[in-house]
């Protein structure tokens, strides 16, 4: 199954839906997953990761919200989304350079899927106009 599908399927959809959004919304899901995982290895660590646990928990709360205001389409507060993709931005990009700090895997694939969110959020930012 696809977001972009579901999304394409809203009556508020027109004929051509927002891929970007869609792509936005399912990576920001991805990141929300992938920062609470790298929070669960970072408490197996020996080491006081406490900064970094943070940091993914938060960042994947702020992906989480976000990913759920991107598929609404009834109603839109662009003013709303915009806001939320802008700190989700900044959340993925704060959380990235906390786990990049980190030699864990965990961390270092934690670090890439945040870039790759923030990119997303940029990308359906700048479709918002």
């Amino acid at each position: 199954m696809s977001i972009k599908k579901m999304m394409a399927l809203h009556p508020n959809a027109g004929d051509a839906p927002d891929e970007t959004r869609a792509k936005a919304a399912k990576h920001a899901f991805y990141c929300a997953l992938m920062c609470t995982s790298c929070a669960d290895a970072c408490l197996a660590e020996p080491m006081d990761m406490t900064q970094c646990i943070r940091t993914c928990l938060d960042c994947a709360d702020m992906c989480t919200a976000t990913a759920r205001l991107v598929v609404r389409q009834t109603g839109q507060d662009v003013d709303m989304l915009r806001a939320a993709l802008e700190a989700c931005i900044r959340a993925c990009h704060l959380c990235a350079a906390e786990c990049s700090q980190h030699d864990h895997p965990h961390c270092k694939l934690c670090a890439e899927m945040c870039a790759e969110c923030a990119d997303d959020c940029k990308a359906a930012l700048a479709a918002l106009g």
